[in-house]
Protein backbone atom coordinates (compact mmCIF):
# COMPACT_ATOMS: atom_id res chain seq x y z
CA UNK A 1 0.00 0.00 0.00
CA UNK A 2 1.73 3.08 -0.96
CA UNK A 3 -1.48 5.53 -0.68
CA UNK A 4 -3.30 5.90 2.45
CA UNK A 5 -7.27 4.58 3.34
CA UNK A 6 -10.14 6.97 3.06
CA UNK A 7 -11.04 6.52 7.20
CA UNK A 8 -13.56 8.89 7.29
CA UNK A 9 -14.69 12.04 5.04
CA UNK A 10 -14.97 14.33 7.67
CA UNK A 11 -13.06 15.82 10.35
CA UNK A 12 -12.55 14.80 13.99
CA UNK A 13 -11.92 17.29 16.89
CA UNK A 14 -9.53 15.84 19.26
CA UNK A 15 -8.92 17.61 23.17
CA UNK A 16 -5.34 18.36 22.59
CA UNK A 17 -2.72 19.28 25.18
CA UNK A 18 0.04 22.00 24.72
CA UNK A 19 3.83 20.16 24.48
CA UNK A 20 2.25 16.69 24.73
CA UNK A 21 3.46 14.83 21.80
CA UNK A 22 1.05 12.49 19.69
CA UNK A 23 1.54 9.72 16.50
CA UNK A 24 -1.41 10.72 14.01
CA UNK A 25 -2.50 7.78 11.76
CA UNK A 26 -0.89 8.47 8.00
CA UNK A 27 -2.11 5.24 6.91
CA UNK A 28 -6.04 5.27 7.53
CA UNK A 29 -6.34 1.73 9.03
CA UNK A 30 -5.39 2.47 13.13
CA UNK A 31 -8.94 1.27 14.90
CA UNK A 32 -7.78 4.27 17.18
CA UNK A 33 -8.56 7.32 14.66
CA UNK A 34 -7.05 9.87 14.46
CA UNK A 35 -4.06 8.55 15.98
CA UNK A 36 -1.53 5.50 15.32
CA UNK A 37 -2.27 1.42 16.60
CA UNK A 38 0.27 0.27 14.81
CA UNK A 39 -1.80 -0.84 11.98
CA UNK A 40 0.44 0.48 9.17
CA UNK A 41 2.55 -2.19 9.66
CA UNK A 42 3.74 -3.28 5.79
CA UNK A 43 1.99 -0.82 4.59
CA UNK A 44 5.55 1.31 3.55
CA UNK A 45 3.25 4.74 5.67
CA UNK A 46 4.42 5.96 9.26
CA UNK A 47 2.72 7.86 11.69
CA UNK A 48 3.52 11.16 11.97
CA UNK A 49 4.54 12.33 15.55
CA UNK A 50 3.61 15.94 16.46
CA UNK A 51 3.77 18.22 19.59
CA UNK A 52 0.54 19.73 20.41
CA UNK A 53 1.51 23.62 20.05
CA UNK A 54 -1.90 24.74 22.69
CA UNK A 55 -4.17 23.07 25.05
CA UNK A 56 -7.86 22.58 23.61
CA UNK A 57 -10.13 21.56 20.49
CA UNK A 58 -8.37 20.78 17.29
CA UNK A 59 -9.80 19.37 14.26
CA UNK A 60 -7.48 16.60 12.64
CA UNK A 61 -7.81 15.26 9.70
CA UNK A 62 -8.92 11.48 8.97
CA UNK A 63 -9.03 11.46 5.11
CA UNK A 64 -5.40 11.32 5.15
CA UNK A 65 -5.31 13.91 2.17
CA UNK A 66 -4.75 17.10 3.90
CA UNK A 67 -1.92 19.49 2.61
CA UNK A 68 -1.55 20.54 6.85
CA UNK A 69 -1.30 16.82 8.51
CA UNK A 70 -2.58 16.36 11.20
CA UNK A 71 -5.01 19.18 10.80
CA UNK A 72 -7.60 19.13 8.44
CA UNK A 73 -7.28 21.69 5.73
CA UNK A 74 -10.61 20.62 4.25
CA UNK A 75 -9.41 18.06 1.69
CA UNK A 76 -12.23 15.73 2.40
CA UNK A 77 -14.89 17.38 0.63
CA UNK A 78 -13.86 15.35 -2.46
CA UNK A 79 -14.61 12.22 -1.13
CA UNK A 80 -18.32 10.54 -0.69
CA UNK A 81 -19.55 7.97 1.91
CA UNK A 82 -18.70 5.38 -0.56
CA UNK A 83 -15.17 6.17 -0.59
CA UNK A 84 -14.80 5.56 3.18
CA UNK A 85 -12.24 2.17 4.05
CA UNK A 86 -10.53 2.22 0.19
CA UNK A 87 -7.37 3.63 -1.13
CA UNK A 88 -7.18 7.31 -1.63
CA UNK A 89 -7.04 8.04 -5.57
Amino acid sequence: MKKPVVYNNQPIAVDLEEGKAYPYCRCGKSATQPFCDGSHAGSGLQPLAFTAEASGEAWLCQCKQTGNAPYCDGAHKQFKSGDIGKEAP
